[in-house]
């Protein structure tokens, strides 16, 4: 069995200190490249999206709501007006996610009804990814819970 002495137990230590300060920069390192803001990715992002109470926005919405209505559910309900309308996050799972901004709305239907609604503003996700794109959810006529909204719109908010 090998004797330790003062000169290789602290040799030991020594490199024990090293190896472990090695491994720390490493996962620091490793961390700070994880966390690089979208917009300095090799395919930037520049986070120039509308804003909520964009009428590009709004009538997008619209637009898709009024399709869906007729095409799945054969009815003739719109959105004909939008009020309340407020950013409810921006950019929460943090700076390296594509930007998006998260909103809420109360919309009023062609049949009276207020609903609120909750939808997203995100870049590059639009017609092929050449444009922002929008994704709503009205709460009460998620019918067949679509994009796995689940319950009250849940996961159309952050």
């Amino acid at each position: 069995m090998r004797k330790l002495t003062a000169t290789t137990a602290l040799a030991s230590l020594a490199m024990g200190l090293f190896a472990l300060q090695a491994m720390q920069s490493a996962s620091a390192r490793s961390a700070r490249e994880e966390i690089s803001p979208a917009e300095e990715q090799t395919f930037p992002y520049d986070a120039n999206i509308p804003g909520c109470q964009d009428t590009a926005v709004l009538e997008e919405i619209s637009s898709k709501f009024a399709e869906k209505e007729a095409k799945y559910w054969n009815t003739s309900l719109t959105i004909a007006s939008y009020d309340k309308i407020s950013r409810t996050a921006w950019r929460p799972y943090g700076v390296d996610f594509i930007p998006r901004r998260f909103c809420s709305a109360v919309a009023t239907t062609s049949d009276g009804v207020r609903r609120r609604i909750d939808y997203s503003v995100r870049e590059s996700l639009g017609f092929i990814s050449a444009t922002w794109g929008v994704d709503y959810c009205v709460h009460g006529l998620d019918r067949n819970l679509a994009y796995a909204y689940s319950t009250a719109c849940r996961m159309a908010r952050p």
